[in-house]
């Protein structure tokens, strides 16, 4: 289905929501037609964030609002939903668009394969009205379930769409790139040169499958590392839990710009503990990169201001291999909870692979690694 037939049946003139590989096409089209425009379309921190964003969408003019997401931030929006949304408290209606990673019976990821089975009773659950939109679904089909979506809309309930696997078109691409140098591959390489053996956690997405790699390619074991492949903004919060428990043992968290905001206020909370064995990273290129480059609004934030406001002793931010390496070797000798900025082009290799082993094999791996600390 063409997603501009898709956007002209809803009828809406507010998009908000967090970008996803599923709905490449949708989010396309809104930066084609709106780019980040407050009027028409806001990619936000998380799916809660925009569930929110969008009631008070509703409060101020009447109108019905989008959100869009992975199946998998369902878990952010539920609250909302829940508590603000749902016809038994505010009933403030909306329309959501669900891209749905790990279809049962189509080949996914190990961190996609139970959101995917249980997506469509989540929604059921939640009194969300859904239709599944395939490759095969027509126009019609469509328009005659928006029919009876707008009678629910009408009540203060919710409606969704959830689609599947290459169920949207789009004709144009969108080449998304800013102005730094460093890849992030390089800067991962430059972090496990310099980290030796210490454990590293880092965050979902590519910056994962990089870290898998390099390892791979240098001939080293990949029990030192813990590959956060779900579960985005929580890589931080993973790597303290380690560090608070294993106080003589230096820990690495490689995170990025979308992960932190999603969650930032992991940050607070490590910042109050101040554990002096975390070197916390984020390599920020202001982009949604592994679901296909939509900005962030890491370009508008003080990554370094934040992490000193939250009681990070040390923080700075890095835009060369040079100043990456100093900033990296004097963490490992300063024994202080550090926060490490490092701007990075938005890019990955074509041939990028997926980790071979499996995500109990990791965990297992890595548990028997730290054991032994």
């Amino acid at each position: 289905m063409k997603v501009e037939r898709l956007i002209e049946i809803i009828g809406a003139d507010f998009y908000t929501g967090v970008p996803d590989s599923q709905l490449k096409a949708l989010c396309n089209y809104l930066m084609d037609a709106y780019g980040i425009n407050p009027k028409h379309h806001i990619i936000a921190a998380n799916e809660g964030n925009c569930t929110a964003l969008a009631a008070g969408y509703h409060l101020a003019t009447g109108r019905i609002p989008v959100v869009y997401m992975q199946n998998s931030g369902e878990g952010n929006m539920i609250n909302p939903a829940a508590s603000l949304l749902s016809d038994k408290v505010y009933a403030i209606p909306a329309v959501f668009i669900i891209g749905w990673r790990g279809e049962p019976g189509i080949h996914d990821e190990p961190q996609h394969i139970y959101q995917g089975e249980v997506t469509l009773k989540l929604l059921e659950d939640m009194d969300i009205k859904a239709f599944v939109i395939g490759k095969d679904t027509t126009d019609d089909e469509v328009l005659t379930v928006m029919e009876e979506f707008n009678r629910l809309l009408a009540k203060g309930k919710n409606v969704a769409f959830v689609i599947r696997k290459g169920a949207l078109t789009y004709e144009s691409e969108i080449n998304y790139t800013n102005d730094y140098i460093m890849t992030r591959e390089e800067v991962i390489r430059h972090i496990v040169k310099i980290s030796g053996e210490d454990p590293i956690i880092s965050t979902t997405g590519k910056a994962s499958r990089e870290l898998f790699e390099i390892r791979t390619s240098n001939g080293e074991s990949h029990k030192y590392d813990f590959l956060t492949v779900g579960s985005m903004g929580h890589s931080s919060s993973i790597a303290l839990g380690v560090a608070l428990n294993k106080p003589d043992t230096r820990i690495w968290c490689i995170d990025g710009d979308g992960a932190v905001l999603m969650h930032m206020g992991s940050m607070a909370v490590m910042g109050t503990y101040k554990p002096k064995n975390v070197i916390h990273i984020i390599i920020n290129n202001e982009a949604h990169e592994t679901v296909g480059g939509m900005p962030t609004v890491a370009g508008e934030a003080d990554f370094v201001a934040i992490a000193k406001g939250c009681g990070y002793p040390y923080a700075s931010c890095v835009n060369t291999f040079e100043e990456l390496d100093n900033e990296l070797e004097a963490a490992r000798k300063r024994n202080t909870l550090s926060m490490i900025e490092v701007k990075c082009a938005i890019g990955a290799r074509d041939d990028l692979g997926r980790p071979t082993t499996t995500a109990l094999e990791n965990r297992k791996n890595f548990m028997e690694y730290l054991s032994a600390l």
